[in-house]
């Protein structure tokens, strides 16, 4: 339970700063003022049941005395000017730390997105993105709920108990003040106690309720695969597990909290009953006035609503704490790649790439590279070709730096890429992947990704190079129309033509093409090839395909087998080598002559004889 508790006062600490922000005195001042206005409003609230009891005293004919008008009068206003006193004032401390929690909850919010980004691909690889957006987004809001309930309901209810237990003992006496205090500090200790013991339920609760969430993203994310297979009802029944899971956490935690509402009325109905029995005392004794009775009643009914209030507050606040102990847990994740200390940015010059003896291991016992080593000269052309699972992707994720090798160095211009800022670097390479994602925006946003604040004129010219442009203008919509969750609303071969069209956008001095036709068609494919080789030109390009004629005009090829160079060379050399390459090129050259084949006979079956295969193509696409 400390541990859990230093967690929480981590969690405290830790907004402090977000609070008090440096070189920002405007919101310094309205915390002070906040804090001036809570003191002003718990002071005059405090004064209220006194100013009542003198009315009513005032108003109280005494035998052989008239009732004085003006008295009575000036002390009901006077009352009515305190209770609106403690009001205004109230709200004007809403009003004026309302800025300065939203800042605060602003820029965690932010600090943590910023931290997200900046973490490894392997971080992302294992967790989930529904519930690293959940513990943001409950973070977030549980800033702003420990801050409401602490700043503005806890601390000012200790104020004011303390102020009526030393205005009671003043007036009436210790055995008041005492009263009062052992039935706060009863139900104080009976709240925290019970309350701690039931995070556990509303943790479990908060856990079913994340992995529900998980799950329904997921299985929506991949809306199209669920179709493929039919599986709607399996991931209705997934869905319903975790739901299941959390009904029971719910009932559970709901349960408990009957049970802690029950105790805290029964706390308070006896402290409320022992005060009155005093006060009622008092008056049979002469000791005090009908006003004194009210006084006290008031002052109890007055502290009975924020006490009653107190237990919900302090769940929300270790609520809170917990979801904003989970968010700053985030920023407690170290950067596994990150730039070194006064790290220089990337003087580069011709673009020349280098892997000497690179080792890498995903896993410490499934080495993926062992010792590949080559270069690619400043503006020339290598492909890397091999079985699937040989290594050829995860190349390219070395020379981006999403993962650091585990031996040997990756050098840009005979720099070492650990060396130099991870800004710099990426900035010098564009990468069109295998598995093209888009945001959930417009076809120009996408496009000018590449590039923000690229003019429409270039956008468009991106995507004439790319093959997208005359698509895009027969859509409806032009370049305005949205492209949907992930970009499912394109084909795949769309998706990866705006992939092309935005890096060739951000118009970078090294190109990884990985699998960059693989979803295209042939004679599109050809369309784009004929593109890429003009975008390339020029440009250092690393190039990882699958298919063996996306290469063919590359000036080096090499073939990675369990994670080692087989072979390198020409096109040409390697077919006379008539070695694996020879091999994977003749199994794809008749898998192409049969697919083309079969569309001539479904064509000519169809259309009738005489059609020749790139006619066949065009029919079938139709």
């Amino acid at each position: 339970m400390s541990a859990k508790n230093d967690n929480h006062g981590r969690a405290l600490l830790a907004i402090l700063p977000y609070l008090w922000p440096r070189g920002e005195l405007g919101l310094k001042v309205r915390v002070v003022l906040a804090v001036v206005s809570l003191v002003a409003a718990k002071a005059a609230n405090v004064l209220v049941p006194i100013a009542y009891a003198r009315a009513v005293d005032a108003l109280t004919p005494k035998e052989g005395m008239g009732l004085v008008v003006a008295l009575p009068v000036a002390l009901v206003l006077g009352y009515g000017l305190l209770r609106l006193t403690a009001a205004a004032l109230n709200e004007l401390r809403n009003a004026v730390f309302a800025k300065v929690q939203a800042r605060a909850g602003r820029r965690v919010a932010l600090e943590v997105f910023g931290h997200l980004h900046a973490l490894s691909m392997r971080f992302h690889m294992d967790r989930s993105t529904g519930g690293l957006s959940r513990v943001i987004e409950r973070g977030t809001r549980g800033i702003a709920t420990a801050l409401n309930f602490l700043l503005f309901n806890i601390i000012p209810t200790i104020f004011e108990i303390v102020l009526v237990a030393g205005i009671l003992w003043w007036m009436f006496g210790v055995s008041f003040a005492l009263t009062i205090l052992v039935t706060i500090g009863g139900y104080v200790a009976f709240t925290l106690l019970f309350t701690n013991w039931r995070l556990a339920f509303r943790r479990a609760m908060n856990d079913t309720d994340q992995e529900a969430n998980t799950k329904a993203v997921d299985s929506l994310l991949n809306y199209e695969t669920v179709k493929y297979f039919n599986n709607e009802a399996h991931e209705a029944r997934r869905y319903d597990e975790s739901l299941s899971r959390y009904e029971t956490a719910y009932a559970r935690s709901e349960i408990s909290l009957n049970a802690l509402n029950a105790g805290q009325a029964l706390i308070m109905a006896l402290g409320l009953t022992v005060v009155m029995l005093l006060a009622g005392n008092g008056i049979v004794g002469g000791t005090m006035t009908v006003g004194d009775f009210v006084m006290v009643n008031s002052y109890l009914i007055q502290l009975y609503l924020p006490l009653n209030f107190l237990g919900f507050a302090y769940r929300e606040i270790k609520q809170g704490l917990t979801d904003m102990e989970a968010m700053f847990q985030l920023l407690d994740v170290p950067q596994e790649i990150a730039d070194a200390p006064g790290a220089p940015p990337l003087a580069v010059a011709d673009g020349a790439i280098a892997f000497r003896d690179v080792r890498f291991a995903y896993r410490p016992d499934r080495e993926i590279l062992k010792g590949v080593s080559f270069e690619v000269p400043p503006g020339r052309m290598l492909a890397i070709v091999g079985p699937t699972g040989a290594g050829k992707s995860t190349l390219s994720r070395l020379l981006f730096r999403f993962y650091d090798v585990t031996g040997g160095a990756v050098l840009v211009d005979g720099q070492d890429v650990r060396a130099v800022t991870q800004d710099s670097l990426r900035r010098a390479i564009g990468v069109v992947p295998q598995d093209t994602v888009l945001f959930n925006d417009t076809i120009r946003y996408n496009i000018a990704y590449g590039r923000p604040g690229a003019s429409d004129e270039e956008v468009e010219q991106a995507a004439r190079l790319a093959q997208v442009h005359d698509f895009v203008l027969k859509l409806p919509e032009g370049y305005r129309t949205r492209v949907g969750e992930r970009g499912l609303k394109l084909s795949g071969g769309e998706k990866q033509r705006v992939a092309i069209a935005r890096t060739i956008l951000k118009d970078p001095r090294i190109l990884i093409l990985d699998e960059a036709t693989s979803a295209l068609d042939t004679r599109t494919e050809q369309e784009i090839q004929a593109a890429l080789r003009d975008v390339s030109r020029g440009r250092t390009t690393l190039v990882i395909a699958h298919r063996l004629s996306t290469v063919v005009e590359a000036d080096e090829i090499i073939v990675l087998e369990d994670g080692r160079i087989a072979e390198r060379g020409t096109h040409g050399g390697l077919i006379a080598q008539d070695g694996l390459y020879a091999e994977m090129w003749r199994r794809q050259s008749e898998a192409v002559a049969a697919a083309e084949a079969a569309a001539i006979a479904q064509a000519q079956a169809q259309f009738g004889s005489g059609v020749s295969a790139r006619s066949a193509e065009e029919m079938t696409k139709a």
